[in-house]
């Protein structure tokens, strides 16, 4: 499985954002997909997943700011970042979704990450 993200940038708070994530050697319609951020010395935050049928799911930080889809036929998912925070700065990972709890998934295969910076 390879997953390979783009999109990301230097953009001021306030900002938007869309990154994407072109996947490859899996059955990508069947997979549960999802967005992370690395975190420093640690391991990866989750901040959101689309199932295989479309329902999305969002921790609380970036719920009504970031939007994940998919097109299955591009074997491609999107992540748009509207009203960017300092915060939100960050390595942002696409990751397949193996299992665990809605709000606190599992992740299988990652990318390597896109550098989002977020500041003015």
């Amino acid at each position: 499985v390879q997953l390979v993200e783009a999109g990301g940038g230097l953009v001021q708070p306030g900002g938007s954002l869309r990154l994407t994530c072109v996947a490859s050697g899996l059955i990508f319609g069947g997979q549960h997909m999802g967005w992370a951020r690395q975190i420093p010395g640690s391991g990866l935050e989750w901040l959101c997943t689309i199932w295989s049928i479309g329902n999305t799911f969002y921790t609380d930080s970036v719920k009504g700011r970031f939007t994940i889809s998919r097109d299955d036929k591009k074997n491609t998912v999107y992540l748009q970042m509207n009203n960017l925070k300092s915060e939100d700065t960050g390595v942002y990972v696409c990751v397949t979704i193996t299992g665990g709890e809605i709000y606190s998934p599992t992740f299988g295969a990652r990318g390597p990450g896109t550098q989002v910076t977020v500041s003015s």
